[in-house]
């Protein structure tokens, strides 16, 4: 593709998962010649599996003690990884690009009072009006400050407090949906001149009780043994394996990039996030249509970053669609390496792409009986994001050179 110069590039990546800290352990994994290692806790939150944190040394982007302990853990995770994101595009020290940049952020409501959801749960079988039982604890039960140390940009906050960035903030809820209105805000402001740089990502904690009630609570998460992702059936559960884990990207215009001789990953080529019902063939014909820029003057292999949740009905639904539009792309399918980040999963499958496509991997199957291999190097990727109840995004990324 021709380059412009209000083109939108991938500059720097944070990305934290199960399987490492920072970009070199992604990269690695990306470029081995066999799948990654499966790194799952199965005994914590029995008969739940979910993918841990790994071990990280918080003093390396978050300095300050104090800071660090008045964070949740879903905030630390953040604040660290854009601190990754900061220093792998060269920002990190420049307080005049930090001040004027934008700052993009999809994140849940942070975490709740544990106590006091199994209370109401308990008391809920005990009683038919569970509406008024709701009513009557949330006015009794919660502390006053609850709500105000689990507001949503709080992660934003601590980002600007800790690593200055203090341009325009936008925080974004709404779970996979959040992920993707945050990368198509920051894209479609570059691309039209609004901004010339930006910070954008999400962080997920998935070693809590409270977010596998919630997922539980639509009989969407997997119980037991761990399967590859495209494996999973009905009889395992929901399918869905949580992954704590966090990705920011630093996106620029080009020119914005290359006037500061800045390291390019891949270039951003379209965004677009929607929604809608799902029945009657309405996901398949909104897939098809979010997916024709990835079918459109790209040049070399393809790889598709899948965001699925791993819902069996939903994957197969998804899988169908991008093996009839995109017959020669190698599909792989992150969170069955990962687990499934909620806010933080389009991010993070922008963040693989990039880091494919610039190092031109031939990336291994992640569940072998279903994922084909690569005869060439990635020039190209396409990421998904399938909302496990709403919401969809696709993204398109292509190799520099």
């Amino acid at each position: 593709m021709s380059k412009a110069q209000n083109d939108v590039v991938i500059t720097g990546i944070g990305i934290v998962t199960c399987q490492g800290v920072g970009k070199d352990a992604h990269v690695a994994l990306l470029t081995a010649d066999k799948a990654p290692p499966t790194i799952v806790e199965t005994e914590k939150f029995k008969p739940y599996p979910v993918h841990p944190l790994p071990e990280i040394d918080w003093s390396q982007q978050i300095p300050k003690r104090g800071d660090q302990r008045q964070m949740e853990n879903w905030q630390r995770i953040g604040v660290f990884t854009a601190g990754l994101a900061l220093d792998d595009a060269g920002f990190k020290d420049n307080l005049e690009a930090c001040g004027t940049m934008d700052m993009i952020v999809a994140a849940g409501g942070g975490e709740r009072d544990t106590n006091v959801d199994t209370l109401i749960v308990n008391e809920g079988l005990k009683r038919n009006d569970r509406e008024l039982l709701l009513n009557e604890k949330l006015t009794t039960e919660l502390r006053p400050t609850l709500f105000l140390a689990q507001l949503s940009n709080l992660l934003a906050g601590n980002i600007s407090i800790v690593h200055k960035v203090t341009g325009s903030s936008r925080t974004f809820m709404g779970e996979e949906a959040s992920g993707v209105s945050a990368v198509e805000t920051a894209f479609h402001r570059i691309k039209s001149g609004e901004s010339t740089h930006a910070l954008v990502g999400g962080a997920f904690s998935a070693e809590r009780l409270d977010m596998i009630l919630l997922i539980e609570s639509i009989n969407a998460h997997a119980i037991g043994d761990w399967h590859p992702l495209w494996s999973r059936k009905p009889e395992d559960g929901g399918g869905m394996i949580m992954g704590s884990l966090s990705a920011f990207l630093v996106l620029e215009s080009r020119a914005h990039a290359e006037s500061r001789r800045a390291r390019i990953y891949a270039t951003m080529d379209a965004v677009e996030g929607d929604r809608g019902r799902r029945d009657d063939g309405k996901f398949e014909a909104r897939l098809e249509r979010m997916l024709a820029p990835a079918k459109q003057g790209l040049e070399g292999a393809t790889v598709v970053f899948s965001g699925t949740t791993a819902i069996p009905d939903l994957a197969q639904r998804e899988k169908a669609v991008l093996e009839a539009q995109l017959p020669e792309a190698a599909i792989r399918a992150y969170s069955g390496i990962s687990g499934h980040g909620l806010e933080s999963q389009f991010p993070l499958g922008i963040a693989f792409a990039a880091l494919a496509v610039a190092n031109q991997a031939k990336v291994p199957p992640f569940d072998t009986t279903h994922e084909k291999a690569m005869a060439a190097g990635t020039r190209n990727a396409v990421v998904t994001t399938v909302g496990h109840v709403r919401g969809e995004g696709i993204a398109v990324l292509s190799a520099e050179a």
